[in-house]
């Protein structure tokens, strides 16, 4: 069987009507790049949040913030996908599910806030770890300077925390950009989404996903390069 390859199939039009393939894959690109923020910021506020929580000296806070991690790391990314799209609107109050079902753009709400409570659960356990792995003396420390347990966090664990965190974050912000392709399976047209509407439309399907590989490279590369500027920026003198 011999393929018949096209590299120009990306600067023809589109069956949707509207640009090229390489205008399809680009919005992909778009839709890939707004789902991967929009759910870090819940990600890593919640997470720092959870993190925080299983460090306290409180048993309560401690037994929540590990239910969390637990519930929400070990289900499968995809089933929670489908309990957040098809099974939250059937459980809610109907006014309230038709609501979610009317509301526009909602694969990508609801691709966003699956993304954010999952990856959340990861950034939980590496806040944890970053906290733990501190020397006993800066809590001490903060304390001895008449500190609250949250200024002590705010101004002293914390910021050092994330220093020593940051390479496995960067890890993580990646994994989350690529876990935006699950959302597909909802009906979320980014990257991957679009790569495979081109493979069907077109027939190209090395094509559509070596543009798409390429595509991911690059961004993650992009983001490697920021990640280590910020490390080097934020770095302690002496303490690299």
């Amino acid at each position: 069987m011999n393929y018949n390859w096209n590299w120009g199939i990306f600067f023809e039009p589109s069956p949707e009507g509207t640009g090229t393939y390489a205008d399809m894959l680009l919005s992909g690109l778009v839709w890939t790049i707004a789902t991967a923020l929009s759910s870090w910021v819940i990600a890593f506020f919640l997470g720092s949040l959870v993190g925080v929580m299983r460090t306290l000296p409180s048993k309560a806070a401690n037994a929540v913030g590990t239910a969390y991690v637990e519930l929400f790391r070990n289900i499968p990314l995809l089933v929670q996908m489908f309990l957040w799209y098809f099974v939250l609107p059937e459980v809610l109050p109907q006014s309230w599910g038709n609501a979610l079902k009317q509301l526009p753009n909602a694969p990508f709400y609801t691709g966003v806030v699956c993304l954010g409570f999952f990856t959340a659960s990861r950034v939980a356990e590496q806040v944890r770890a970053g906290i733990q792995s501190l020397p006993r003396g800066q809590g001490l420390a903060g304390t001895a300077m008449g500190f609250t347990v949250y200024q002590t966090y705010r101004y002293v664990l914390l910021p050092n925390a994330y220093r020593v965190i940051l390479p496995p974050m960067t890890s993580e912000f990646l994994n989350n950009l690529k876990n935006t392709s699950v959302a597909l399976t909802i009906g979320l047209l980014e990257l991957t989404a679009r790569a495979r509407s081109m493979q069907e439309f077109s027939f190209q399907v090395f094509e559509a996903f070596t543009a798409a590989t390429i595509l991911y490279v690059l961004i993650n590369l992009f983001v490697i390069v920021l990640a280590s500027l910020l490390e080097r920026s934020v770095a302690v003198p002496g303490q690299r």
